[in-house]
């Protein structure tokens, strides 16, 4: 049992999170899923975790609150005594315009954004005696203005800054520290950006040079190779998957 990988997902209940989490468990290692309210859909990550060959636990957190994540990694501390990965893929924000985001939106945006990968992230080290992995899920809006996107996109850049820190720091302790970055994924969060928006598929698929939306499995391959052992050698990068989104101009929303 001490030797099978531990794992912690944040935001694990659905989209790219629960796909991560379903990526580990396939390598047979223990994977605690985090989650904010909904623990219908949970447990549902828990069974489908299961289902592909690993073991997983639920801890319900609200990563906004540092106290919840110092909970948290009290409860992976008590269960494992220690941890080999942390996927910090959990965020929130507002789809507003500039001139529309007040301080409240500002205050939520960095709590869960930066914030909450800073404080998990310096609990994680304090568990990875033997070294370890940390990913954070980013964002195209961290590089590039996306409409209604800037209150979770400056957070994002923040994140991206921090990763670098993190890994220059930490790569002598045995600790990469890196970031993956989905493009349009189909999830949860992309149908609330289109109909906070208007953006529809239209807008955005004909700018991607694949020709199609992307999946959170895609996304979680990317995150599960830099948590392998082939990816030893990289820290404090970003790893893109976004069909070419990124490469094009104009970018989404900007019709040609």
């Amino acid at each position: 049992k001490n030797s099978i990988e531990v794992s912690l997902v944040t935001g694990a209940s659905r989209g790219i999170g629960r796909a991560v989490a379903c990526a580990l468990a396939r390598r047979g290692g223990h994977v605690v899923i985090n989650y904010k309210r909904d623990e219908e859909a949970a447990r549902s990550a828990l069974e489908e975790v299961e289902k592909a060959g690993g073991e997983g636990s639920l801890y319900r957190a609200d990563v906004e609150d540092p106290e919840a994540v110092a909970e948290l990694f009290d409860f992976v501390a008590r269960r494992h005594g220690r941890l080999d990965h942390l996927v910090a893929n959990a965020a929130a924000g507002p789809a507003k315009r500039v001139d529309q985001v007040e301080l409240r939106h500002l205050a939520r945006s960095h709590a869960m954004n930066s914030q909450s990968f800073v404080v998990a992230a310096q609990h994680a080290v304090r568990l990875m005696d033997r070294g370890g992995r940390i990913v954070a899920v980013s964002s195209l809006a961290a590089g590039r203005a996306m409409p209604g996107y800037a209150a979770i996109g400056a957070q994002k850049a923040a994140l991206e800054a921090w990763v670098r820190y993190f890994a220059a720091e930490l790569a002598p302790r045995g600790v990469n520290v890196n970031a993956v970055t989905g493009g349009m994924i189909r999830t949860d969060s992309l149908d609330h950006y289109l109909g906070a928006t208007g953006l529809t598929d239209g807008d955005i698929v004909p700018h991607i040079p694949k020709g199609r939306a992307g999946s959170p499995r895609e996304v979680a391959d990317a995150v599960d190779f830099l948590l392998s052992p082939a990816a030893e050698y990289i820290t404090g990068q970003n790893l893109v998957v976004d069909g070419g989104l990124s490469i094009s101009a104009p970018f989404c929303g900007h019709p040609a």
